[in-house]
């Protein structure tokens, strides 16, 4: 487990910021999930803030650091729905005061995710001996463990369990298996983040019969924390009317971003690119593009290159400059500009460019990721490999 510990009642009032570290509103509390391994700790879901007089709710996919700052992001989208706790999830200010043992639960300890990109998992717990109100005794931090039975708000079944701990290809094998009666109950039990990740896993057409079963508000929420390639790939598969919904229903922001990726064919670039590759702009050091893709949460194929455009960074971008490998940003000094080391010659493909020419590129060049460009120059998104591999493969190949 990481050692570097942010106690709960530290990030309360404190800012939460945007993507840009600008502040928007203040934390108010922190969202944790059912437990779903005894390894990694009760999963961190979000954090609960308030934004204009309003209370909403943050993802923890969505943080990208906690610190004495505050809670910041990694997008721009925030989500001005109303927050309320669901069932089957605890606000960390609700465990404080409780007795367990003679003790008094004063705060938990966060930490991030050894097993999950871009998660927080309650690491420790501030204990402390005397009574609700705490005065004398002696404090002492604990392990979760030690008070662990706190965290179970929804006990699943054995095998139930045990399909929430696997890793998404394989569970998402095990569930769409599952009888409907104990494929709703371990639905429930999921987090948005970790349905997500299981809905990236499935054929569409299961992608689309899982989504179903899920009330619009839900739905919309998992749809969110997909990759926007995965999540316009499966809305292509709904009903006209279904999508509709689920884009008004979605944050929006994230859903002009994926209107625009619905408007490319699927068998062309711009319809298998991600609209989130790095995007890094010209004075970047070499140091800072080389942080960006030792993030967890970026996917490898993303990880090979970086994208140098001219301002705005996000897609659609300004003039897009070149690119920059990840073997040529090892052979460079950390304090040099990205500018300096810019490999110009990958030609940009268009968005309506065929899929197969798509793989002859990316095979011509022993690419893993490929820039698509408007006619403006602008950087539109990138199509990875393995998004080329999931359209050659038969449509039967997860099973």
């Amino acid at each position: 487990m990481a050692t570097d510990i942010v106690y709960v009642s530290r990030l309360l009032r404190l800012r939460l910021l945007d993507a840009d570290g600008e502040p928007i509103g203040a934390v108010t509390d922190v969202v944790i999930g059912p437990l779903t391994s005894a390894e990694d700790g009760p999963p961190v879901l979000g954090f609960a803030g308030t934004v204009h007089r309003r209370e909403i709710f943050v993802a923890a996919s969505r943080v990208g650091w906690l610190d004495a700052r505050g809670v910041q992001m990694v997008t721009g989208a925030v989500d001005l729905g109303q927050f309320r706790a669901r069932p089957d999830e605890l606000l960390a200010s609700s465990l404080f005061g409780q007795v367990e043992g003679g003790e008094t639960i004063r705060d938990l300890g966060l930490c991030r995710s050894e097993r999950r990109a871009r998660a927080w998992v309650v690491a420790t717990v501030a204990l402390r001996h005397g009574g609700r109100l705490g005065f004398g005794g002696r404090s002492r931090v604990a392990d979760w463990h030690e008070v662990g039975h706190v965290f179970d708000t929804r006990p699943l079944p054995d095998h139930l369990a045990d399909i929430r701990q696997m890793h998404p290809s394989d569970a998402a094998r095990r569930i769409v298996d599952l009888p409907a009666d104990q494929r709703a109950t371990l639905i429930g039990a999921l987090g948005d983040h970790a349905l997500a990740d299981v809905l990236e896993e499935l054929p569409e057409r299961d992608q689309v019969d899982l989504l179903s079963e899920l009330d619009l508000h839900r739905a919309a929420d998992v749809v969110e924390e997909m990759a926007p390639d995965d999540a316009t790939d499966l809305l292509g598969e709904l009903s006209g009317d279904r999508r509709a919904e689920l884009l008004d229903e979605i944050d929006p922001v994230q859903g002009m971003t994926l209107r625009r990726l619905l408007a490319h064919a699927a068998d062309t670039a711009g319809g298998l690119m991600t609209s989130d590759p790095i995007v890094l702009p010209p004075d970047t050091p070499v140091a800072d593009a080389l942080a960006r893709i030792r993030q967890l949460e970026v996917i490898p194929a993303l990880a090979a290159q970086v994208f140098v455009t001219e301002l705005p960074g996000q897609t659609p971008t300004g003039r897009y400059l070149g690119s920059v490998s990840f073997q040529r940003l090892l052979q460079e000094p950390p304090g040099s500009p990205v500018s300096s080391c810019l490999d110009m010659s990958i030609e940009p493909v268009a968005p309506d460019l065929p899929e197969l020419s798509v793989a002859r590129r990316l095979a011509a060049y022993n690419l893993l990721a490929l820039p698509v460009c408007d006619e403006a120059g602008r950087l539109l998104g990138a199509v990875t490999v393995d998004d080329v591999l999931d359209r050659s493969l038969p449509s039967d190949w997860r099973s």
